[in-house]
């Protein structure tokens, strides 16, 4: 199924006192390119994020953010450094005794005094959080992946829709084609006869200069090509595979065998439907730019 470069999705998912937030944003890139912001004490996690993520995902630039926003009781020890409290104790106490204060020294001046009071991460239970992460991972991917989805949906009706466009054109060409060597040897007869008016025309001099002129515009071959590229870009929109680079490069061969016919042409009517098709392969080249 077609899918979209640009996407948006987030999950977050709350297990064992912990939770976490993920949010992934995505745009066109020509490869695979993962960024990942997450707290320093979860860097380990981030090639597990980063291969969970490129199994479901083949193409763009992808930003990953990843957020705690609570955790276990386990994860946190808050401890009490007496000593320090004791030496904050005696200094305010002299404090108190030197000014005649009447203030009691309270709990709360002491704990706000610098490492008084120490908050100290555990070190985590890689497996056990990397649980917790994988399952916020599946819920922002599952909304992510269907963002592409939707948006692969819109790009692929687009391209179908002026592939049978270029189709239609490219028919015009091949029904145009012939009647160039039919119109050229009228205006070749005559402009001889004109020159020559009681000459006999040499007919077989005459066969030949309409049968090389044939030969030079003769574009059949590049309109039966493209009318295969045509049909294989419509096959490949129905893969089920990543087709982007396939459909860059089907869009690459369209353009060589138009531009061939545009330089073969020696007619103003396919001329002008040559700059009509080359106009549409562009809106699809772009298009498919954000294809995965």
């Amino acid at each position: 199924m077609i899918k979209s470069m640009t996407g948006y999705g987030r999950g977050e998912c709350e297990e064992l006192g912990r939770k976490f937030t993920i949010e992934l944003k995505s745009v066109n890139n020509r490869y695979l390119d993962i960024n990942i912001r997450l707290p320093r004490h979860l860097t380990a996690l981030e090639d597990n994020i980063r291969k969970y993520i490129s199994s479901n995902v083949s193409r763009g630039k992808i930003d990953v953010f990843l957020n705690q926003e609570k955790f276990s009781d386990e994860d946190i020890k808050v401890t009490v450094d007496e000593q320090i409290a004791n030496v904050y104790f005696n200094v305010y106490n002299q404090l108190k005794n030197k000014f005649n204060l009447s203030e009691e020294i309270s709990l709360s001046l002491l704990a706000k005094a610098p490492d008084v009071i120490i908050i100290e991460k555990r070190e985590e239970d890689i497996e056990e959080v990397w649980g917790t992460i994988k399952h916020a991972l599946d819920k922002a991917l599952s909304v992510f992946i269907d963002m592409r989805h939707r948006e692969g949906l819109k790009l692929k009706k687009d391209i179908l829709d002026r592939s049978e466009l270029i189709l239609s054109k490219v028919i015009e060409i091949e029904q145009r084609a012939p009647l160039v060597v039919d119109e050229f040897r009228e205006k070749i007869k005559n402009r001889v006869s004109e020159f020559l008016k009681e000459v006999e025309i040499d007919q077989a001099r005459l066969l030949n200069e309409v049968a090389f002129f044939a030969d030079k515009v003769n574009i059949t071959e590049e309109i039966v090509r493209l009318k295969s590229h045509v049909d294989q870009l419509k096959s490949t929109l129905e893969s089920k595979d990543s087709v982007g680079r396939k459909l860059d490069f089907l869009i690459q061969e369209m353009n060589r065998e138009i531009n061939t016919i545009g330089s073969k042409s020696n007619d103003l009517f396919i001329t002008n439907i040559v700059v009509d098709v080359k106009s549409e392969l562009e809106k699809i080249r772009e298009q498919i730019q954000n294809i995965e």
